[in-house]
């Protein structure tokens, strides 16, 4: 058995999300509320990743969410910007505006919450949902995360990206 050597760089995750999506020929679309840009600027900071990445959409105000995204209105106007059903549609909606050719995106990956130093409304600080929808459905995926606003953003962004490579393995195991 050979050891592992400790001077090697550790995996890059995003790397070989890019990697399995363009292996698979996939394509991928982002929505994003509190990470403002920075799940799609991870993704394209990989060289290659233009063969694979759609583009993104910064939808900060609810009303984008509603105009660009089609999040249901009756949904916003219930339960906000904060909640499992946006994250689903906010992911499923980036698909359909950042089609190509009239052919959606594969993945469409989306996050929504509240990055903090305080709540917004009911949901405290950390308060994150993560969306997921492909052309057989859409997932939420509710977090609760710890830390100032910097670390909540930068951890979204990392689950986003092991939510879509869990995602593609899903999906290659059925």
């Amino acid at each position: 058995m050979t050891m592992p050597d400790p001077s090697a760089q550790p995996a890059d995750a995003t790397a070989e999300l890019i990697a399995e999506l363009t292996t698979r020929h996939l394509t991928i679309a982002v929505a994003e509320s509190l990470t403002g840009g920075l799940l799609v600027a991870e993704l394209v900071r990989i060289p290659g990743a233009s063969v694979v990445v759609r583009g993104g959409v910064v939808a900060y105000d609810s009303a984008l969410k509603r105009s660009l995204l089609q999040v249901d209105s009756s949904v916003l106007n219930v339960y906000g910007p904060v909640h499992a059903d946006v994250a689903k549609q906010m992911a499923s909606g980036v698909r359909t505006l950042l089609a190509v050719n009239e052919v959606r995106a594969d993945v469409g990956v989306s996050t929504t919450g509240v990055a903090g130093p305080g709540p917004d409304g009911s949901h405290p600080a950390g308060t994150v949902f993560i969306g997921l929808s492909t052309g057989t459905g859409s997932w939420a995926i509710p977090l609760q995360l710890d830390g100032d606003r910097t670390e909540i953003r930068t951890e979204t962004v990392r689950q986003a990206i092991v939510a879509v490579r869990a995602l593609i393995a899903q999906r290659d195991a059925e």
